[in-house]
């Protein structure tokens, strides 16, 4: 009797087995790769990063390259442009008459906000430290003219500034000379003047940061300057304002790129007038762009405030690495 043939028997379960074999060795693999120190410490650091920056991929990289290239161009906003190369910024440097008393208007504004404001919010936050009962309140009414919208803060100011129906007159009429003239109408008054009515908003905010800075100093820190005979004075000065010096130093910095992106007071009070007397780079990319339809020399003469800007945070990050401490 002839013995059945269990070959094809052995020989699949020694497929099965290798196979299984491969695929446990292939999970074996797996395991160790994803539970492998290199993924947790590389991949998936990339992993969780990966949609924020897809988003800024999209939102700011993106806009950036579409930019610098028309920047190269001579564009009316509408239909073909044409390229020429650095033209733009050319004609920004050499042949542009609005363009360096504009800057000199932004520097300006960024000599003023760079003082006063910082000095009247270090001055109110080290007062307000010093305030127990209702300081929140107090807190709060300075805080309020940041939060409220421009447009609403303009309006109130090109009122009050008006030189028939604003406080100057009414000032005037009391006996008090001197006020009654048209700040925004005069060349020689209307950048200050916008000046001060955007820092009516902005140093309630300054102060809020300083006194936040303030509160996480150690209170035995005082206690010590106060042991040692220091007044308020000496406290606020070798106490105080060592502890808040990284916010002092961070709102120095973004005070003065911010002071190269002024546009909403300047526009809504004067939109750059009188006679250019206030224009600044907002207003003139405005005018550029929307006025003139020179939206190639615009973009351009957008970089061109971004190379200032990033020669500023160029600048601070160059002092922190030198030690400084900021």
């Amino acid at each position: 009797m002839p013995q059945p043939d269990h070959s094809y028997v052995i020989k699949a379960r020694t497929e099965i087995n290798v196979e299984r074999k491969y695929h446990m060795a292939l999970l074996s693999g797996m395991r160790a790769w994803f539970g492998g120190r290199i993924f947790r410490k590389v991949m998936i650091p990339w992993l969780l990063i990966l949609p924020i920056a897809l988003i800024h991929l999209i939102v700011v990289i993106g806009p950036t390259i579409i930019g610098l290239y028309f920047s190269l161009t001579k564009w009316a906003g509408i239909g073909q442009s044409t390229f020429i190369g650095l033209e733009n910024f050319k004609n920004i440097l050499t042949n542009d008459d609005e363009f360096w008393p504009t800057f000199g208007h932004n520097m300006l504004w960024m000599l003023f906000f760079l003082t006063i404001p910082m000095f009247m919010g270090l001055f109110a936050s080290s007062l307000m430290a010093q305030i127990k009962r209702g300081a929140m309140f107090i807190r709060t009414i300075i805080f309020v003219p940041y939060i409220l919208p421009s447009v609403i803060s303009a309006s109130v100011w090109r009122m009050l500034l008006n030189g028939n129906i604003g406080i100057g007159p009414k000032l005037a009429s009391w006996g008090i000379p001197g006020l009654d003239q048209a700040w925004l109408g005069d060349p020689r008054t209307a950048l200050p003047a916008i000046a001060f009515a955007d820092n009516w908003h902005w140093w309630g905010f300054l102060m809020i940061l300083f006194l936040t800075a303030m509160q996480n100093i150690s209170p035995d820190l005082y206690d010590a300057a106060k042991i040692d005979g220091a007044n308020w004075v000496q406290e606020f000065v070798n106490v105080t304002l060592p502890g808040i010096r990284p916010t002092i130093v961070f709102m120095l910095m973004m005070t003065a790129v911010w002071s190269f992106l002024v546009f909403d007071y300047v526009f809504l009070l004067t939109q750059g007038g009188p006679a250019g007397s206030s224009e600044v780079f907002g207003t003139l990319i405005y005018k550029d762009a929307f006025a003139r339809f020179e939206f190639g020399y615009a973009t351009a003469l957008g970089l061109t405030i971004c190379v200032f800007a990033g020669f500023i945070i160029t600048l601070f990050t160059y002092m922190r690495r030198r030690g400084w401490d900021i």
